[in-house]
């Protein structure tokens, strides 16, 4: 079908009008040294073929929009697909492991994110909703996660985040399931694992190890440090192996995550605190930024087709 469809762009250019795309004109115009006749033939991707360049560009003005409508967003949720749902190992063979039945993945965390669409949504559990902006991402092994950008009224403030986000081990014996979820989906870098794919040049990142705090604090022109306690004031430490070791880790390397949605979902689900005006802008192209892969040609034309089909990467997990 996606074969189909770039072939019949591919031939009808001039019906698609891809001569007049204003971009082209302005790269014609700007390098005053280049004839348009040496630039050789363009074969444009229009933005109505879903996952171009130009559509993603799209989908981020279009969040943007959202941005100038509503303000910067209140929560930016990653929702995480979690291989050992009892759903998805209910629905296996005899000796098949998730990762042999992408199709069974797929679709189970296709629910369960139409589940947690509707309780933001419909049901707001962390108050009324006005709008919302979500995309769905395929890593390579074939994992999905989803992220959202979620506008809230009223605003949260600033002494309610405590109340919606924990950047702390929970209490083992007050709440031993959610304690099991967050131990289970952590994953320490550093000097526990050095060989962690957030490491370079011997530091993490993503700037971990946080630093240990008592309350959480919000600044004006950067992101929120949240509370992060020792164990002298009622913090928590978690003994685990990291590649064969046993380590002990404590509140610096929690990643931020929902105590509610980590618990309804049994799933890694990191959410953040919008409190800056200069991260909207990333984050609306973080959530539209499509494929990582890159290739390098000499030629004397622009075909968009064969870049976007070169750089193309779907797993089994996003066919299905």
């Amino acid at each position: 079908m996606i074969t189909e469809r770039l072939d019949f762009i591919r031939h009808n250019q001039k019906q698609l009008r891809g001569d007049n795309y204003i971009n082209l004109k302005d790269a014609v115009n700007q390098d005053h040294n280049v004839q348009a006749q040496d630039i050789g033939q363009h074969i444009i991707l229009p933005a109505t073929f879903t996952g171009s360049p130009r559509y993603m560009h799209e989908k981020t003005q279009d969040a943007m929009t959202y941005v100038r409508h509503y303000g910067r967003p209140d929560l930016f949720i990653t929702f995480t697909c979690n291989p050992d749902w009892q759903e998805i190992k209910d629905q296996l063979f005899p000796k098949q492991k998730p990762c042999d039945r992408h199709d069974i993945v797929a679709r189970v965390f296709n629910l369960k994110v139409k589940t947690l669409m509707k309780l933001l949504t419909q049901q707001g559990i962390f108050g009324s909703a006005k709008a919302y902006v979500l995309t769905i991402e395929w890593q390579k092994r074939g994992l999905p996660h989803v992220h959202i950008l979620l506008w809230l009224e009223p605003k949260i403030n600033a002494d309610d985040v405590d109340l919606i986000i924990s950047a702390e081990l929970p209490d083992p014996i007050n709440d031993p399931k959610l304690f099991l979820i967050v131990k289970k989906n952590m994953s320490p870098c550093g000097e526990h694992n050095i060989l962690s794919p957030c490491m370079k040049n011997g530091i993490c990142t993503k700037k971990y190890p946080r630093p240990l705090i008592n309350e959480t604090e919000t600044v004006v022109n950067g992101c929120p440090i949240y509370r992060r306690r020792n164990n002298e004031h009622g913090g928590h430490t978690v003994t685990m192996t990291v590649r064969g070791q046993e380590v002990t880790v404590n509140n610096q390397w929690v990643v931020p995550y929902s105590p509610l949605l980590c618990r309804t979902f049994n799933a890694h689900i990191n959410i953040e605190y919008c409190q800056s005006v200069k991260a909207i802008k990333y984050i609306c192209k973080y959530i539209n930024k499509g494929s990582d892969q890159a290739t390098a040609a000499i030629e004397n034309q622009h075909n968009e087709i064969d870049t976007y089909l070169n750089g193309r990467y779907i797993s089994t997990s996003e066919a299905v």
